[in-house]
């Protein structure tokens, strides 16, 4: 009886295993990751073309004399340094950069690089032709840049410096930092005041750059 009801049951015990087996084996394959978003800023392919308005002569003006170009107006070139383009593709040369522009050093975790970066935004907009911006985010994560592109709107291309290396060369800790650099590529001054307005952002593209932008 033991032997006939053993026989009975030995085919459902192989059943149960065969499925049990076959569920391991057919496991569906991983969920593919959710497709990147795309990014809201610019691409970096432009960056080395002087801006279209820029005059031959831009630059640093006298104190005495608005409008024009200081015979020594002094600088320093950019650092010499490779960064990437937040977009991809080919990455840039920070000091084939064309000048006149304006390079700003910010991070999404840094409050007065956020409440500043709509100024920079504008001025991208009002200085078209006449002047680049561009962003160098620092010590970041892409999600986090990321978010602050698409919440705040900032279109300009903007590099990336996971190491602060451009910090490390300019010899400056704190951010935001912002670079005014001419039109002959010489860096007129560098500032770390703080969050930057549109009022100021105007008057310093003025002092150190010789160029007029509303505010």
């Amino acid at each position: 009886m033991n032997r006939r009801l053993a026989l009975a049951v030995l085919p459902l015990l192989l059943a149960v295993t065969a499925c049990t087996s076959g569920t391991v084996d057919d496991d569906p394959p991983p969920r593919p990751a959710a497709a990147e978003r795309p990014s809201p800023f610019q691409d970096c392919a432009t960056l080395s073309t002087a801006p279209t308005a820029a005059s031959p002569g831009s630059g640093p003006t006298t104190s005495g004399t608005p409008g024009t170009t200081a015979r020594a107006a002094g600088g320093s070139a950019l650092p010499e340094l490779t960064l990437s383009c937040f977009t991809g593709g080919a990455p840039v040369v920070l000091r084939e950069v064309a000048g006149p522009a304006v390079i700003n050093v910010w991070a999404s975790w840094c409050p007065p690089c956020r409440k500043e970066l709509p100024a920079f935004q504008r001025l991208s907009e009002r200085a078209a032709g006449q002047l680049q911006v561009v962003g160098v985010n620092s010590r970041d994560s892409r999600s986090g840049a990321q978010s602050i592109g698409e919440d705040f709107g900032v279109r300009f291309p903007i590099l990336v410096d996971q190491g602060e290396a451009l910090q490390r060369e300019l010899k400056r800790n704190a951010i935001p930092l912002t670079l005014f650099v001419a039109a002959d590529g010489q860096v007129r001054h560098i500032d770390a005041s703080g969050a930057l307005d549109d009022v100021t952002l105007a008057k310093l593209v003025r002092q150190h750059l010789g160029l007029a932008v509303p505010a």
